[in-house]
């Protein structure tokens, strides 16, 4: 394998493993649009390229969970109860997307994908503050924005902390607490949605060598490598450093990925 692309693969390893610890996601909208290129780059089926950028980057995820989460745990911030009545709607919804992504042309895929991260990025800049009274909702309703949480997340490649960390803050979470739940979270969002994407995908013929399903194995090992041993980092970092001027800093680079996505869609459409 080219030695390039092994240090391209290890420094996205590094940035999604920082902003996982830092801030409670799994990097996913950042993985996904540069994989998205990288593949394209690499000849990959036209038609797969994002479908493989999603899955790839979903099972990244499983390995950058355990790493943060530990730290976060070792700080004490991670709500475990928070996460037992998520976790069940968000194995489901997990499950349910990749089987969905399977079905979606790479044009629809990337447009989704695209006009999420935007509205995911705008979410950041606005930061509304939720009302003093409001609180997390019971074990059905938990159940439900599990579900949901593990659906979209498991449809564009992410460890769901751009849904999960606002819900949270939205029904009062401490901002600390919220991102180390969120990412405790990604752990089985990632570990069904890597099942779901490797089932998608192994009866597809002219795939490239090396790939599970839709996950190209290369890139997963260099990425895993690098997040893990950079997750703890950010995870320090984070109860250190006011994150509201990271997350500002943060939905800028979101806004580019989000514009990158949309000329992949329309470029891929248009041939």
């Amino acid at each position: 394998m080219d030695p390039l692309l092994i240090a391209v693969f290890v420094a996205l390893g590094a940035v999604v493993g920082f902003l996982a610890g830092l801030l409670g996601i799994g990097g996913g909208m950042t993985l996904v649009p540069f994989l998205t290129l990288i593949f394209t780059r690499e000849g990959f089926p036209p038609g797969r390229v994002v479908h493989m950028a999603v899955a790839t980057s979903m099972a990244t995820i499983v390995f950058t969970a355990i790493s943060s989460a530990r730290e976060h745990h070792r700080h004490g911030a991670v709500l475990w109860t928070v996460v037992l009545g998520l976790a069940p709607g968000i194995i489901a919804g997990s499950l349910v997307g990749p089987q969905i992504v399977g079905r979606m042309p790479t044009a629809w895929l990337a447009a989704f994908f695209g006009l999420f991260v935007a509205f995911s990025a705008t979410q950041m800049l606005l930061d509304r503050k939720p009302k003093p009274t409001r609180e997390l909702p019971g074990r059905a309703g938990l159940f439900g924005v599990g579900g949901a949480i593990g659906l979209v997340s498991s449809m564009v490649g992410a460890g769901g902390g751009f849904l999960s960390v606002p819900f949270m803050t939205w029904c009062n979470v401490k901002i600390h607490n919220a991102v180390a739940t969120s990412a405790a979270l990604g752990l089985p969002i990632a570990a069904a949605g890597t099942v779901g994407f490797v089932l998608a995908g192994l009866s597809l013929e002219g795939m490239p060598r090396y790939t599970l399903g839709y996950i190209y194995l290369p890139a997963l090992a260099f990425v895993v490598v690098a997040s893990m041993l950079v997750a703890p980092v950010g995870a320090r970092t984070a109860h250190r450093w006011p994150v509201k001027k990271l997350k500002r800093a943060f939905a800028l680079l979101l806004y580019w990925l989000a514009a990158y996505m949309l000329y992949k869609a329309w470029s891929v459409a248009g041939r």
